[in-house]
């Protein structure tokens, strides 16, 4: 079965170009102009890539991808953007963009990174799959409680809204508790890249997971090991 992915963009020149890099990829792929066409797009189809020109007419790209990422966070959202607008990465990656491709970009890149996501999406289903067909317990790490049959995770009384990668990415931190992952360390293990260059993707994952857990008392939970990487620090779990 093709996996389907959908083009956000009011250029139709550019996304013609994008359709064709994409049929060589041999995906299905759906093209809309605007925010409201593509969450009408979103509720009938299963995508498992959305490519997300930030300048739309209506809805903008940034607002269009939190809403994707809250209804729908399993989908992959790849941000369509200019070089010049670097604010503009930043706060989509904030937002919960997975990554972003600066236009004008080469067709190899593009391509290389659609398959990036389409391997850490397939690794998220695998995930997913296994933990429905598995019998496990939720793992408990004193006030962090994880429960990956039901996808849910929680810090002392207060459920952790987060998106898909979130909740591997802090799964992965509590199942190795106190040891030091370096960035590319984290790319293969939760993402499925085998290559760098996406180190952007996880510093920013680790911040809004940060910024999400130190909302309900997580303060120092998720550490930076200075010139080495990131680990989850068991003993601020413990502290009430």
């Amino acid at each position: 079965m093709q996996q389907q992915v959908l083009i956000v963009e009011d250029d139709q020149d550019i996304a013609r170009l994008l359709q064709v890099h994409l049929t060589e990829l041999s995906l299905d792929v759906d093209h809309v102009f605007d925010g409201e066409s593509a969450m009408d797009k979103l509720h009938q189809g299963n995508y498992a890539i959305v490519l997300l020109d930030i300048m739309l007419p209506g809805v903008d790209g940034l607002t269009l991808c939190r809403e994707i990422k809250t209804s729908t966070p399993h989908i992959s959202v790849v941000l369509l953007t200019s070089k010049s607008s670097e604010m503009d990465r930043i706060i989509g990656l904030e937002m919960g963009a997975d990554d972003y491709i600066c236009k004008p970009f080469s067709y190899r890149e593009f391509q290389a990174r659609v398959k990036a996501q389409l391997r850490h999406v397939r690794l998220l289903q695998a995930k997913e799959n296994q933990a429905t067909h598995t019998e496990q317990a939720p793992l408990q790490l004193g006030r962090l409680s994880i429960d990956t049959v039901c996808h849910e995770a929680s810090l002392g009384a207060q459920a952790l809204d987060l998106t898909a990668t979130e909740f591997e990415l802090l799964h992965f931190f509590a199942a190795h508790p106190n040891q030091v992952f370096s960035r590319t360390q984290l790319l293969e293990s939760v993402w499925g890249y085998q290559h760098s260059g996406y180190e952007h993707t996880v510093n920013s994952h680790i911040n809004r997971l940060r910024s999400k857990l130190e909302k309900y008392g997580g303060e120092g939970v998720i550490e930076t090991v200075w010139g080495v990487g990131y680990k989850l620090n068991a003993k601020q779990l413990t502290q009430a």
